[in-house]
């Protein structure tokens, strides 16, 4: 069984502008340091998603966000939020950044691969049900998770593991009130966008079925990495979910522009290892990684190889 690698030229086309950090040279990049990588890259099952359909997308978002979305590109629009730049082209890569965390399900529900990465942009963990938000338009891994509990029926309970510098708000919200998915974050807190503190555990019906690790700025690796361990470890005492998706932002890394945190490849390797010898415990090794945040151009596409080195050795 192998590792499946989503990834499109559309990607590169969601154009932010001079200045902006979520630029397309981020998926350049990854895409060019898994490529030097040729043992791993003949290595990968290579899939080239499809656009997501309307229905899939309104499955986590409102219909009137769709539409307002639509609308925005249709009038010509710059951007959808102070943070959230739009271009010609972006409507199109944010439908294929949905497709392609859904072809990653189906990737692994269909025996195609063990786990997968989907190198994918714009990022999606700040979009909620109603909004776009934080450089993201429509939440990526939130629809898949949806789709996955919605197409296939051995698919009841998900867990959700992110691990952006920046808290997955948008995720959370969407999944707030569901006891059927357990979403996890670890990130710098106090920071963007101010929300995920410990305090917030879920409520109604899914009470208890969030779990936020608040990470105080220049926390040490070694700190911050025994926390998700632990963190893990409770989580797997709770639940056995069918499938586990990573919102896989690597602005945690220590050189990144946009966070404060301290986290190198080797931890990022280790946490993917934690993640993946879970999946192997109880969902058959079913794990399908998306990628988030991570600024530093410099350092991003090393870093997403030893990720998908790591899932590829799983």
């Amino acid at each position: 069984m192998k590792t499946a690698l989503i990834h499109h030229p559309i990607y590169e086309k969601h154009n932010t502008g001079p200045g902006h950090p979520e630029m397309p040279e981020r998926y350049r990049v990854v895409i060019d340091a898994l490529q030097n990588d040729k043992a791993l890259w003949n290595e990968l099952v290579h899939i080239a998603p499809e656009k997501a359909a309307q229905g899939f997308v309104q499955a986590a978002h409102t219909k009137d966000h769709f539409k307002h979305v639509e609308q925005a590109f249709a009038d010509g629009l710059d951007r959808l939020d102070m943070d959230t730049v739009i271009s010609m082209q972006s409507f199109d890569a944010s439908l294929f950044a949905v497709g392609g965390v859904i072809a990653g399900v189906d990737a692994v529900m269909t025996g195609k691969a063990k786990n997968a990465f989907a190198a994918v942009r714009p990022p999606g963990h700040h979009a909620s049900a109603e909004r776009a938000m934080g450089f993201c338009i429509f939440n990526n891994v939130a629809v898949a998770a949806r789709y996955a509990q919605n197409k296939y029926q051995e698919i009841e309970r998900v867990a959700i593991v992110d691990w952006d510098v920046h808290h997955g708000n948008g995720t959370q919200g969407i999944f707030y009130s569901d006891p059927s998915v357990y979403f996890f974050s670890m990130h710098q807190y106090p920071w963007y966008p101010g929300t995920g503190s410990s305090g917030e555990t879920g409520q109604g019906k899914g009470l208890g079925t969030t779990l936020n690790l608040p990470t105080r700025a220049f926390t040490t690796a070694v700190v911050q990495t025994s926390a998700f361990d632990a963190a893990i470890e409770q989580i797997a005492s709770q639940i056995k979910p069918d499938i586990i998706f990573i919102s896989a932002g690597f602005d945690a890394h220590l050189s990144d522009p946009l966070g404060q945190l301290k986290l190198e490849d080797t931890d990022f390797s280790a946490m993917t290892r934690v993640v993946t010898q879970w999946a192997d415990e109880v969902c058959g090794g079913r794990v399908v990684s998306c990628l988030e945040g991570g600024y530093n151009l410099k350092t991003l596409g090393e870093t997403v190889r030893s990720h998908v080195e790591t899932l590829s050795q799983a």
